[in-house]
């Protein structure tokens, strides 16, 4: 069986190479190449969670991940939520999402409901005295 680490990117790419040829033709349980897929498997994960780990995204960060990858504007989400001003203040973070604002998102963006949810930091506003 043709196993070595997976310590570096190099070997990233090496072992996701060996595997794909599974992945259209997934072995066979208890014969080698489906004990060869998982110990590549498995080492595919762990280096990739060490080195490459995908950091969550708040809501409001994933609001502008999602506006930037569709060209979308803040006049667009001004147009989902009703209001120019109440969106301006959501994406300046000085606002919080509402259940009503996080479902017409959810339904219109086709985001996920649980990830708008997840609660996040608001910029302090300043008052006067």
């Amino acid at each position: 069986m043709d196993i070595r680490p997976v310590i570096n990117d190099a070997d990233l790419t090496w072992a996701l190479k060996e595997i794909e040829v599974y992945f259209d033709h997934e072995p066979m349980a208890g014969t080698p190449e489906h004990d060869r897929f998982a110990v590549l498997a498995t080492l595919i994960s762990a280096y990739e969670a060490e080195h490459h780990a995908v950091v969550p995204l708040d809501p409001v960060a994933m609001l502008e991940v999602h506006m930037q990858e569709q060209g979308l504007s803040g006049s667009d989400l001004a147009r989902l939520l009703g209001s120019h001003s109440r969106a301006s203040e959501i994406l300046s973070r000085k606002r919080a999402l509402t259940l009503g604002m996080i479902n017409r998102i959810a339904e219109g963006w086709k985001l996920p409901v649980a990830d708008l949810a997840k609660p996040y930091a608001l910029n302090k506003m300043r008052r006067a005295a």
